[in-house]
């Protein structure tokens, strides 16, 4: 049992070190490419690959070697990492509570207005850099490729995506035949042109937001699953680093852990005398 926690965190630092290489080789990989989607998940990527193997090198040696510092460093990184998963689980559950669509009688899918979701979204989507990212984006996925083949019977019995919904058609309220009637925004952007469709309209931004809302929710479960672990994870790294220091201390020699070896002043001269006089008489 002296040794369990050590085994136990060197085994689990060794797969996430050899988790974190091919983390980090998509990164690069995706630093070649020339596509924006690609090189927009390039950045975390990276930062999250370097994290894994900066964390699993420190704990494996630490663990393995019983260095101290290195397990030191690994328990403090550690830290770090669990309370900012907790933040960003507690942010991304605030940040995409609001949102979700509406119903559109006798349809199968639904329609999303950007007012329905958090200001901080919103700040984020408007941003005229930042969207024109994410377009370049959904025209790279041909996401509407399908949609603007559909029959009027189509739209009537089959569902679409957030992103289908708010970029590929004009809201279902818009009404083209009175030309008259004061409609919303969205219905005079809407261009049947391939490359325009409703692309820069507000519903197609708050379709994004839709799928945004529905992955970070999904996120935001596999991050508490992950806390979880991690502090079972720090709770085994703090045996170790006792343990550790503890070798350090006992055993500054190197000597053996089972059996600690006498050192020679402890033999006292006159009782190796009186040895030896017993073995010559």
């Amino acid at each position: 049992m002296y040794r369990f926690s050590n085994t136990v965190i060197g085994f689990l630092n060794l797969f996430t070190l050899l988790a974190s290489i091919p983390i980090i080789g998509a990164g690069l990989w995706m630093a070649r490419s020339s596509t924006t989607c690609e090189s927009f998940l390039q950045t975390p990527l990276l930062v999250v690959g370097f994290v894994i193997l900066i964390i699993s090198l420190a704990g494996f040696i630490g663990a393995c070697f019983h260095v101290a510092w290195a397990l030191w460093v690994y328990l403090v990184i550690m830290l770090f990492l669990i309370g900012a998963l907790m933040a960003l689980t507690i942010f991304g559950f605030i940040v995409t509570g609001p949102g979700g669509g509406v119903v559109v009688p006798g349809r199968m899918y639904r329609e999303y207005h950007l007012d329905n979701y958090s200001p901080w979204l919103r700040k984020r989507i408007e941003d005229p850099h930042y969207w024109l990212t994410v377009r370049s984006c959904i025209l790279g996925s041909k996401a509407c490729s399908k949609v603007v083949l559909w029959t009027p019977f189509d739209y009537l019995t089959k569902d679409m995506t957030p992103i289908q919904s708010g970029c590929c058609k004009p809201p279902t309220s818009c009404n083209y035949a009175a030309a008259t009637l004061a409609q919303e925004a969205d219905c005079y952007r809407w261009n049947n042109a391939p490359a325009v469709l409703c692309y820069d309209c507000d519903s197609c931004k708050a379709g994004v937001l839709e799928d945004v809302r529905r992955d970070w929710h999904k996120l935001s479960v596999l991050n508490i699953v992950m806390v979880i672990v991690l502090i079972g994870i720090y709770s085994i790294g703090c045996c170790a680093f006792q343990n550790a220091k503890r070798a350090e201390t006992d055993y500054p020699y190197g000597h053996n852990r089972m059996y600690k070896v006498r050192p020679r002043w402890d033999f006292h001269w006159w009782r190796w005398l009186d040895d030896r006089r017993h073995q010559l008489y």
